[in-house]
This record gives structure tokens, C-alpha cells and sequence, in this order.
């Protein structure tokens, strides 16, 4: 555990944030226009609609929840990197 986690429950809590990130950005639209799209890739009015219209259920509809927050505020450019690690991984 990294001297910078004060005990074992943050440290959990970190990697299992680590572990989330890491699926959503894996995680594949499963259906309709952008299907087979990564979230990562699909366009911010499209997130857009679905917030307007309402997410999913379940963990597709956090998930997408999720990514439009990431788009809207700015912050894809942050996750590219990783992101463009994943997606060359997934090949």
C-alpha cells in the first residue's frame, strides 16, 4: 500500500475507482446508432439526448451518466491517453 493512503480502506476505495475508470473506458455502446462505439467515443450531443431523455438502467445508464459529466466538464482530453492505451490493448 503507497505511504500516501492513510489505511487500507481509502487505498481500496482508490483502486477500486482505478478499476471503474478503467471499464468505462472500455465498456462498448451495446446498441442503437453507435453500437459497438467505445463510451468514450460517442459524441457529446448524443449524451446529451440521453440526459435529456433519461440514462438507462443499471450500470450502462451510471456509466454513460459518468461520461457525460467527463465530456460536458471538460475533462476527455485528461483520459485520452489512457484511453488510446486501452483501445490499442483491446485489438
Amino acid at each position: 500500500m503507497p505511504k500516501y493512503f492513510n489505511n487500507k480502506t481509502k487505498y481500496m476505495e482508490e483502486l477500486n475507482n482505478q478499476k471503474a475508470l478503467i471499464q468505462l473506458l472500455r465498456t462498448r455502446m451495446p446498441f442503437g446508432k453507435y453500437k459497438g462505439y467505445y463510451l468514450m467515443e460517442l459524441p457529446e450531443p448524443y449524451l446529451v439526448w440521453f440526459r435529456q431523455k433519461g440514462f438507462p438502467k443499471g450500470k450502462l445508464g451510471e456509466m454513460l451518466a459518468s461520461m457525460y459529466e467527463i465530456k460536458c466538464n471538460g475533462l476527455e482530453t485528461m483520459l485520452r491517453p489512457l484511453f488510446q492505451k486501452i483501445k490499442k490493448a483491446d485489438k
